[in-house]
């Protein structure tokens, strides 16, 4: 049976802007992706759209233009769970960038033993209605992220959230809540899910990652010329930070796959304005973009 024609997602914002203030050295994004070129790194056939190819050497090009000097790729599910494009990215940058992979049962102690020497420093997994993923299968992967002492990077959305409380809160193990849980701003602050990811980050084990405002705003462009879009996510990223401001970090999500409404796709001087916003003191915002990404990834000092 031939597979229905897959969505092809938008591209990055060609016209990358600096931001608005120099960012410090060290500056971490901890979440990217990089998107083949097919040619050299095949898409997975089990891939849920299509996205553009974005290669390193396009995300290196927006790292020089908006100051940011690390990275934490993490393999995107149009890639499975082949994870060579990151590691290549990883050994192409050396000591400033690390890695969060895609495993499942076919990776045996040796090949995860190589992906740690390729840079790796945790893995991803979903627990969400719309792609695979369950707490048994998650738990059978626990102690190899454990053995290595890799984090877990925990992608799911808000009811998702709620609905798996007891498991999450039960983890072992030092976990990313990705993309802040996906809480959606129409929803407000007082939605359970958002009061929930409060209380589950004031235990030290678990870390926010403010990325994908793009996907949960619900004003997805700047109301007036000049200013910011996706203003309505600032007071649920600055109550992240009161509760918790040594265990917060930050992504861009470039290249901002799984985008395929006009307009919706950020530019990277923008998010990092916004982030400005969010954190106005200088010394909350190198917690955000150095201090604490160099903690939790093994970075060198700045």
């Amino acid at each position: 049976m031939a597979r229905a024609k897959l969505p092809v997602s938008l591209g990055p914002d060609p016209n990358t802007r600096a931001p608005h203030y120099t960012l410090p050295p060290g500056a971490c994004d901890t979440h990217a992706h990089i998107f083949g070129p097919p040619d050299l790194y095949p898409y997975a056939e089990t891939r849920r759209y299509t996205p553009p190819a974005a290669p390193l050497e396009h995300y290196l090009a927006m790292q020089k233009i908006t100051g940011l000097s690390r990275a934490v790729f993490v393999t995107p599910q149009a890639h499975g769970h082949d994870n060579q494009v990151i590691l290549d990215g990883i050994a192409a940058i050396g000591d400033n960038a690390r890695g969060i992979a895609n495993i499942d049962e076919s990776f045996d102690d040796r090949t995860l033993d190589a992906l740690h020497e390729g840079g790796i420093r945790g893995a991803r997994f979903h627990l969400m209605d719309d792609r695979p993923g369950s707490e048994e299968h998650l738990s059978a992967h626990l102690p190899a992220l454990q053995k290595r002492n890799w984090v877990l990077d925990l992608h799911l959305d808000p009811k998702d959230l709620v609905h798996h409380e007891s498991y999450i809160r039960a983890l072992p193990i030092v976990t990313i809540i990705d993309h802040m849980a996906r809480v959606r701003a129409r929803d407000g602050v007082q939605q359970p899910a958002f009061q929930l990811l409060l209380d589950l980050i004031r235990d030290d084990r678990f870390w926010i990652k403010l990325c994908s405002f793009d996907k949960i705003s619900a004003t997805p462009k700047a109301h007036v010329e000049g200013s910011l879009p996706f203003m309505d996510m600032v007071p649920f990223a600055q109550a992240v930070l009161a509760v918790a401001p040594d265990r917060v970090i930050w992504g861009t999500d470039w290249p901002h796959g799984n985008t395929f409404m006009p307009g919706r796709t950020p530019n990277e001087g923008d998010l990092l304005d916004l982030l400005a916003v969010i954190a106005p003191d200088e010394a909350l915002r190198k917690k955000v973009l150095v201090d604490n990404p160099a903690r939790l990834f093994g970075f060198p000092a700045a």
